[in-house]
């Protein structure tokens, strides 16, 4: 497991830089639309000197200073008007198209944005969840459904927000701030230089805060990733909660989550407020110098009034950037944070699958020799070895805890064995792919999952090599049609959400269907039939005759008045093979399986 996934406040430092570096692979395909909106801001940038520069020209034609032109000198050109037209009504026209175009650019920047980040997020979306599906199932058994959820929602969502208003936008905002910074010595050095006195400390603010607002967003995610594991488990345990009377204590834990959360975004919103005031504090302070330093040299003569208007807007202008700073820095803090929480997933090791995927035919022998396994440092296997020839019944049967639906899932390879080997014709299932593996295997659990759609849908999970006739036929042969005829959409009918809308028994019968459909050659009956009334265990039971015919099958049972036909059964106790051989060979034995036996016979007669 994964360290950091298994304690998710123990995340130890991580740089920016790797974090972006990570992230470039998925915006390089989209580099054209990062470099149209990186091209955009100088474009921006020009449009913004423009209205204070038509501005402080009228104002200084008003005041006397007419022919002066403040602001940048290689666009006072424009501020010229064509003959035989007024110099006020030609710089309001000016003004009036500046700010439009200028809007317009705006518009475009965002556009383009918005465009490059929604497409890198799909790509990264799709890529983590292509990941999440190929992780070894051990991941699973630790990691809570919620917390994986708010990878794939919440977390990518706070990425887009920083490709629309976080990393380009602060680049942008960088480069705009050292133009300004320029034109505004150009203009007056000693007015430049109050200007500019707060940048240090905006500086040393910024540094200060950098990990203490990481460190927030980290713990919001943490929070908002706990709220989610619990929405989830407690909505897919609704009948539980209300059958024991659970929703005060659900609702006191909820509350408990949900207040740490409010704390946790709490504590990013004062760190937040702290650095916007503290900028809020530091621009006033420097208009108030340039203000009383201003006009003094306004009254001297030395500076025009319009060329002091311009140097105020462009002063405003070098100080927006640094006062969105807060809003932007809260951004990338919370993108960084979803960012490094996404790679600690695409982190956590795939299974590697080095088998042959070359198609095979499979008779179905299957061979256990020496196998043990556990789950973390509980053993549950030991040196287990038995033999399944090819289309031989056999049941496993033993006390709860024995390692039965284990088996089956080392021979699904859903989990590897931590030694020995398992064999099918005689081939490590280790050499063999998992999809060539489970192409000539069928699983058929107690706990039918079906998902949300249609029957037929639920029947062929998509296949194209499975056709109309062939899910009918698999109906027919689990007699399904009594079901079909009571739908009015046939095979068309939608299925809810884990498929709600149908009895334990019908989910049951539908998983046959699906294991047919897909014509194993080894079927895995895992508690098959422990949730289907005795009237359809009957209809399942003819239907498994038919369908068990030459075909090799293992079927883990508690019922042991369902597998009394079986070629061999296997009696597991504590992880080892005790006892083997037919009903009537282990009740003779007299053994385990004839005291489960007895406990079973026993408590049907205190029933009947």
């Amino acid at each position: 497991m994964h360290p950091g996934l298994h304690d998710e406040e123990a995340i130890g430092k991580v740089y920016d830089r790797d974090l972006i570096a990570r992230l470039w692979p998925f915006l390089r395909p989209h580099w054209r639309w990062l470099l149209a909106s990186f091209l955009l801001v100088p474009l921006y940038w020009v449009l913004e000197l423009l209205p204070a520069m038509f501005i402080g020209r009228a104002l200084n034609e008003v005041t006397g200073n007419a022919g002066v032109t403040p602001g940048a000198p290689w666009l006072a050109g424009l501020a010229e008007p064509p003959a035989g037209l007024s110099l006020l009504p030609w710089l309001a026209g000016l003004f009036l198209c500046s700010a439009a175009v200028a809007a317009v650019v705006q518009f475009a920047r965002m556009i383009v944005m918005a465009i490059m980040g929604q497409r890198a997020m799909v790509e990264l979306r799709r890529k983590l969840f292509d990941h999440v599906q190929r992780v070894h199932l051990r991941f699973f058994d630790r990691y809570p459904v919620g917390r994986l959820v708010t990878r794939l929602s919440h977390d990518i969502e706070s990425l887009g927000e920083m490709f629309s208003a976080g990393i380009v936008m602060l680049i942008a905002d960088l480069l705009r701030m050292t133009a300004f910074a320029v034109l505004l010595f150009a203009q007056n050095w000693r007015l430049a230089l109050i200007s500019m006195a707060v940048v240090p400390m905006v500086a040393l603010g910024a540094v200060v805060m950098r990990y203490k607002v990481r460190g927030a967003f980290r713990r919001v995610r943490v929070r908002i990733a706990r709220i989610n594991a619990n929405l989830q488990e407690t909505i897919s345990g609704m009948r539980v909660v209300q059958l024991f009377a659970r929703e005060r204590r659900n609702l006191d834990d909820f509350r408990v989550l949900n207040a740490g959360h409010r704390d946790a975004w709490f504590e990013s919103i004062h760190y937040d407020a702290m650095l916007s005031a503290s900028l809020e504090v530091a621009g006033t302070v420097v208009v108030a110098f340039i203000l009383w330093y201003g006009s003094g040299l306004v009254q001297g003569g030395l500076v025009e009034l319009g060329t002091l208007l311009v140097f105020f807007d462009y002063t405003r202008r070098f100080m927006m950037p640094l006062q969105d700073l807060s809003q932007k820095y809260s951004v990338m803090q919370s993108s960084m944070a979803s960012l490094e929480r996404i790679f600690e997933l695409l982190d956590v090791p795939v299974e590697v699958d080095g088998g042959d995927a070359t198609a095979r035919e499979v008779r179905g022998e299957v061979v256990f020799e020496d196998v043990s396994f556990g789950y973390g440092d509980t053993p549950v296997l030991r040196n287990l070895s038995f033999r399944v020839a090819a289309g031989e019944r056999v049941a496993l049967v033993g006390h709860t805890g024995a390692g039965k639906t284990t088996v089956l899932k080392l021979l699904m390879r859903f989990y590897e064995p931590d030694s020995g080997r398992i064999l099918i014709d005689g081939t490590d299932i280790r050499e063999i792919s998992r999809a060539e593996l489970r192409r000539h295997l069928a699983y058929v659990l107690q706990d039918v999952f079906l998902f949300t759609g249609d029957l037929s849908y639920n029947v062929s999970l998509g296949h194209d090599g499975i056709d109309r006739a062939t899910i009918e036929d698999a109906a027919r042969t689990v007699h399904l049609d009594a079901l079909l005829a009571r739908l009015p959409d046939g095979w068309r009918q939608p299925v809810r959400e884990r498929g709600a809308n149908f009895s334990v028994g019908e989910r049951q019968l539908l998983s046959f269907a699906r294991a047919l459909a897909h014509r194993p050659q080894i079927l895995l009956l895992d508690e098959a039939t422990a949730s289907i009334d005795t009237e359809t265990e009957v209809l399942v039971q003819d239907a498994l005759a038919h369908l068990l015919e030459a075909k090799t099958s293992l079927v883990v049972a508690h019922r042991l008045s369902t597998i009394q036909d079986a070629d061999r059964i296997y009696v597991l106790h504590h992880g080892e093979l005790r006892e083997q051989g037919t009903h009537d060979e282990l009740l003779g034995q007299r053994g385990l399986y004839w005291k489960l036996y007895q406990l079973q016979y026993a408590a049907q007669e205190s029933a009947a």
